[in-house]
C-alpha cells in the first residue's frame, strides 16, 4: 500500500508515532549514557572554607556517654476553630548524644594528697556534669506535618522554622540524660582511669568518701 493510498489522518498518526518512538529511544539512550544528557543535573559546592575563629584548651575528661532518640509530637491549636481550617500538628523524630565529663580545670591544690610513705594519692574529684545535646543531623528529620488550610497558605510565603522542635527536643533530651545515670557512671569510670594512671606510677588511688 502506498502513501497516496493512505488517508491524511493515517499518515499523520503514522509520523506521530514515528516521532513519539524516536524520542523514546533518545531518552533511553541518553538515561544509558548519562554524559549525553544535556539537562542532566549537576551540584557544585561554592562553599567558602571553614575559618578558625577561635581555640580552647580542654580540661575535661568525658567519663560517658548516652545515645536518645526522642519523637516530639507538637500540636498547635487556634480556639474555637477547627483544625481543618487551621492548626498544625507535627511528628520529629531527634536523635542525638550525651557526655557526662569531670572538669579537671577547677581543681584546687588541695584536690591531691600525696604520701610518699604509704605510697598513696587521695583524689577529691569535684561531682561530673552533664555536656550539651549534641543532636545527631543524619537521624533527624520531621516525620510527618498535619496542616489546616490557613497554614497550608501561610507556609507558601513563609516556610515553617524547624528551630522549636531542636530546641525542644534538647530538652527532652537533656531531661533523659539526667535519669540515665550518666554521672554516676562517668565518677566510676573517671576513679577507674585515675586509679589506673596512679597505680602506673606505683602509687594506690584513694577517694575520700565525703566527697563521693
Amino acid at each position: 500500500m502506498t502513501d497516496r493510498s493512505l488517508s491524511p489522518l493515517w499518515r499523520v498518526g503514522r509520523s506521530v508515532a514515528i516521532v513519539v518512538v524516536a524520542v523514546v529511544a533518545l531518552l533511553w539512550l541518553v538515561s544509558r549514557i548519562p554524559n549525553l544528557n544535556p539537562f542532566a543535573e549537576r551540584t557544585q559546592d561554592r562553599s567558602q572554607p571553614a575559618l578558625l575563629q577561635s581555640v580552647r584548651d580542654l580540661s575535661q575528661y568525658h567519663a560517658a556517654v548516652g545515645d536518645f532518640q526522642v519523637i516530639v509530637d507538637l500540636e498547635h491549636d487556634v480556639a474555637w476553630v477547627p483544625d481543618v481550617l487551621a492548626g498544625n500538628r507535627t511528628l520529629f523524630v531527634a536523635a542525638g548524644s550525651v557526655s557526662s565529663y569531670v572538669d579537671f580545670g577547677g581543681l584546687e591544690d588541695k584536690a591531691l594528697t600525696v604520701d610518699t610513705q604509704k605510697k598513696t594519692v587521695q583524689v577529691r574529684l569535684p561531682e561530673p556534669k552533664l555536656a550539651k545535646p549534641n543532636i545527631d543531623q543524619e537521624r533527624t528529620y520531621l516525620y510527618s506535618q498535619e496542616r489546616g488550610v490557613w497554614d497550608r497558605v501561610k507556609a507558601l510565603f513563609n516556610p515553617p522554622d524547624q528551630q522549636e522542635f531542636y530546641v525542644l527536643a534538647e530538652h527532652k533530651i537533656a531531661d533523659a540524660a539526667k535519669k540515665a545515670g550518666l554521672t554516676d557512671r562517668a565518677k566510676r569510670n573517671t576513679r577507674t582511669m585515675l586509679t589506673g594512671m596512679f597505680q602506673s606510677l606505683g602509687y594506690k588511688a584513694e577517694f575520700p568518701a565525703d566527697k563521693t
